[in-house]
């Protein structure tokens, strides 16, 4: 014990002190555990030191699990071969590895003992030194039948790619193996394998020989498909759904594509497609496809908040399998209230029933009913509407719909009711490769409506054509920051002026929609009072950029711009561009979004500000 104190003068005095058990001196104790750090040795490849340091648990255990001296020996013996797997991989098989703790190597006598005695500052050195050596190289790959198998297929040995003189790096080595298996596997051989012999290693040489034996095994045909856990479900109509016939050669991308089918449905939350493990009596290979049902019918709810809008209150009853057939019944209803363009509360209420693989698979039927009513500042609109819709999907990213629609409406606008009887045939064209519904980071949205609409009544008619995009560009990767655009053009060829259409048919900007900042639907042409006209041309872009804070928050910064105006009309074109800010709290189900928006450009009846609160980003 190292002992610092001074004696006193007088042998009592001491006598005193120890009796009364206070220490003449603070012993230095050891630390329990044993701080330390690590020092790793460079490399002169890049991707090599990114796995040892990876494969190190001196590094990733440092802190979250710290040791005592001898558990901090044995992790770093640990580490010597984890580390010499990491060199064999990349291909140095001659590699060395030295580690020293507090300058001594691993088998130095007394270091346990050592380290047991050191203090806890500073903490102790752990030092590793990589010698890699030679680079081995592959001097023969031998692709052989298994014993009591068949030839190897010709068109197999293309997948190995896999040359003498490549470097003899074991994922490489390993990667070829599962290479030749997907090919034997989608040529049809269902149970093929694939076993890589043990290497053969030449140290003096620097080389090294590797073997795989191959038993293919018979070509074979999908035989009986078999569903379970598809209770109150039409297996018929699963069959159908099906790209996959018993008959057609095994294949696990068909297998993979039968299963995305069914997991497109809204039925079900987990589809396996698993082969049978032999072939049965008919020399066919069984499929059998476990399903996981969602519950068949749900309940959601939510709310939105905006200044201009007011309150929110969404709310929907869903059936996910009406009559056994993934048909859908889904009946919502809003309503809407309290906001600053908001004359009085407004509702909305649909019903739709949509049908799959209508006449034809990825095919749906879309019947819609619906009722609303709304009180805006440039009118007051309520209506029936009725839809019959065929949405096809044309790929995973494209889909198509054409329908005929109806509506009943009257329309109070500037004091004069109007009673309108429309007849719309709506065509939409989609486009989307975005990695998100309500939080894209990543991807992109195009869709191209349109909707040809004439009066029954002679009240006009025309065609309302839009084109809408947004992109998103993830700058920092795993979408921490990303730049988000959006841009909208819209058209009405045939339309003489504004009034030749029906005030809700007509285009309007302002409002979360399109240029945030500005009161919902104030941008455009106004009568002589202030009142919003809406108009028949529309352009309008954003600009935003979302920044993720952590593992919950986020913020946004954004400029929206656009403007409307009326083909007839001499009035001058308002162009409003509006600015804000934005914080996010991201949880499970979306980011709950809050934004306040300004005017940069303040026009007649354009509001201060804007308030706007909801669940998913803006676009």
């Amino acid at each position: 014990m190292n002992r610092a104190c001074a004696a006193g003068r007088a042998a009592s005095l001491l006598f005193l002190v120890a009796a009364l058990g206070v220490p003449t001196c603070a012993p230095v104790r050891a630390a329990s555990p044993q701080p330390y750090t690590v020092s790793l040795g460079p490399t002169a490849d890049p991707a090599l030191h990114a796995a040892l340091l990876g494969s190190s648990t001196l590094v990733s255990l440092r802190t979250a699990a710290p040791v005592g001296p001898f558990a901090l020996v044995l992790r770093a013996r640990q580490d010597a071969q984890r580390f010499l797997t990491a060199l064999h991989s990349f291909g140095y098989y001659a590699g060395k590895v030295t580690i020293r703790i507090d300058g001594q190597p691993l088998d130095a006598p007394g270091l346990v003992a050592r380290l047991g005695a050191a203090p806890a500052q500073p903490p102790v050195p752990v030092v590793v030194r990589f010698a890699p050596g030679p680079l081995f190289h592959l001097a023969k790959v031998t692709l052989a039948n298994a014993p009591a198998a068949g030839p190897v297929p010709a068109d197999v040995r293309a997948a190995l790619a896999l040359a003498p003189g490549a470097p003899a790096a074991a994922g490489a080595v390993l990667a070829a193996r599962g290479r030749l298996l997907a090919r034997l596997r989608d040529d049809g051989y269902a149970l093929a394998t694939v076993t890589l012999e043990p290497a053969v290693v030449y140290p003096a040489r620097h080389v090294m020989d590797v073997t795989y034996r191959v038993d293919s095994g018979p070509e074979v045909a999908i035989g009986p498909i078999r569903f379970t856990g598809a209770k109150g479900v039409n297996t018929a109509f699963l069959r159908r759904r099906l790209p996959l016939r018993p008959g057609t050669r095994f294949s696990p991308a068909a297998l993979s594509r039968a299963r995305e089918s069914l997991l497109d449905l809204p039925i079900f939350s987990f589809v396996q497609a698993e082969p049978a493990s032999r072939l049965d009596a008919q020399g066919t290979l069984p499929v059998t496809f476990r399903l996981d049902q969602r519950p068949r019918h749900a309940v959601d709810i939510g709310a939105d908040y905006s200044t201009d809008l007011g309150l929110g209150l969404i709310g929907g009853w869903h059936d996910r399998n009406l009559f056994g057939s993934a048909e859908q019944l889904n009946i919502t209803g809003a309503i809407q209230a309290g906001g600053n363009a908001v004359l009085q509360p407004g509702y909305l209420a649909k019903a739709a029933y949509l049908e799959p693989d209508w006449h034809a698979r990825n095919q749906t039927l879309e019947l819609d009913l619906g009722a609303v009513h709304q009180a805006l500042i440039p009118y007051t609109q309520t209506a029936l509407t009725q839809a019959i819709r065929v949405n096809r999907r044309l790929s995973p990213r494209w889909t198509l719909s054409l329908g005929v629609a109806g509506e009943e409406e009257t329309i109070l606008q500037e004091g004069v009711s109007r009673i309108y009887y429309l007849l719309r045939l709506p065509m939409r064209l989609r486009y989307d490769s975005t990695d998100s519904k309500l939080n894209p980071t990543r991807g992109m949205r195009v869709a191209l409506l349109l909707t040809p609409t004439q009066s029954v009544l002679g009240h006009g008619g025309a065609l309302v054509s839009e084109l809408t995009g947004s992109t998103y560009l993830d700058v920092e990767g795993a979408g921490r920051g990303v730049l988000a655009l959006r841009g909208l053009v819209g058209a009405m060829p045939g339309a003489t002026s504004a009034f030749s259409m029906p005030p809700d048919q007509r285009f309007y900007a302002g409002g979360s929609g399109t240029v945030r900042g500005y009161k919902f639907q104030s941008l455009g042409p106004q009568f002589p009072d202030g009142t919003p006209i809406g108009g028949t041309q529309i352009a309008a872009g954003t600009i935003e950029f979302r920044q993720r804070v952590g593992k919950s928050f986020g913020f946004s910064v954004f400029s929206d711009a656009g403007e409307v105006s009326a083909a007839g009309s001499h009035a001058p074109v308002r162009f409003g561009v509006g600015v804000g800010v934005g914080v996010q709290y991201y949880t499970s189900i979306g980011p709950i979004r809050a934004e306040f928006a300004v005017p940069a450009v303040r026009l007649p009846n354009s509001g201060a500000f804007e308030v706007y609160v909801g669940i998913g980003q803006a676009f």
